[in-house]
């Protein structure tokens, strides 16, 4: 009965500072600088307990951060992550529906869509991996302006089942992220570049530069 309580209480712990961490995140991600008191100690715990003196309920008249703990909590309940939960907590109050509708939208209206954000680095590094492989993206900045940006990314996030960006599609398909992906059907670019299919893709759907036309006595010397 012993250890039995002691791992309920050690469950619980566990809990709370999820909790903590989760309630943390939201403050920062909203755009609030918690009061002195509320941060007191954060910069002597450890990178685990980094925003243990944080917690929901001292944060009460902030009634936007109160709005936001809602949603993450519904999106938990309907089966999300906590990184879609968080996605979703951020956006705010919108209608899912039709910004999914928006966003497929979009994600078909170039034969290779990025969806984006100028800051990060992963984006970056996506653009420049494409712009070797010769391709011509269409870039879609989800940063102008965050308001309407961070709910495309939250119904991307429920879209594809990955909320971080870039969101990349090749021929109206969802192909992943940049490293990495939520499924073996959208691994992401680089890993689809190292089984060979980058390419090829790229070219079914139209997304290449044209090559430059050869002037025609090169044309003509060269057959």
């Amino acid at each position: 009965l012993k250890d039995e309580l002691s791992g309920k209480g050690a469950r619980k712990r566990d809990e709370d500072r999820d909790e903590t961490m989760i309630g943390g995140l939201l403050l920062i991600s909203l755009g609030f600088t918690s009061p002195p008191s509320l941060l007191h100690g954060v910069s002597r715990t450890s990178s685990g307990r980094a925003l243990s003196s944080v917690r929901m309920e001292d944060v009460g008249p902030l009634d936007t951060v109160k709005k936001g703990w809602g949603r993450f909590q519904e999106s938990r309940s309907q089966g999300y992550g906590v990184k879609q939960a968080i996605a979703d907590a951020i956006a705010g109050d919108y209608d899912v529906t039709a910004v999914q509708e928006e966003v497929q939208e979009e994600a078909k209206s170039s034969p290779l869509v990025l969806f984006t954000w100028e800051a990060s680095p992963s984006c970056k590094k996506a653009l420049e991996l494409l712009e070797i492989a010769g391709a011509d993206p269409k870039v879609i900045r989800l940063d102008q302006p965050w308001s309407e940006g961070n709910k495309k990314r939250a119904a991307l996030g429920r879209l594809t089942g990955k909320s971080s960006v870039p969101s990349v599609w090749i021929g109206g398909k969802y192909v992943g992220g940049c490293d990495d992906g939520p499924s073996d059907s959208a691994p992401g670019l680089v890993k689809l570049a190292f089984m060979g299919k980058l390419k090829d893709l790229l070219e079914d759907a139209g997304a290449l530069k044209a090559r430059p036309a050869l002037p025609q006595t090169e044309a003509v010397t060269s057959q």
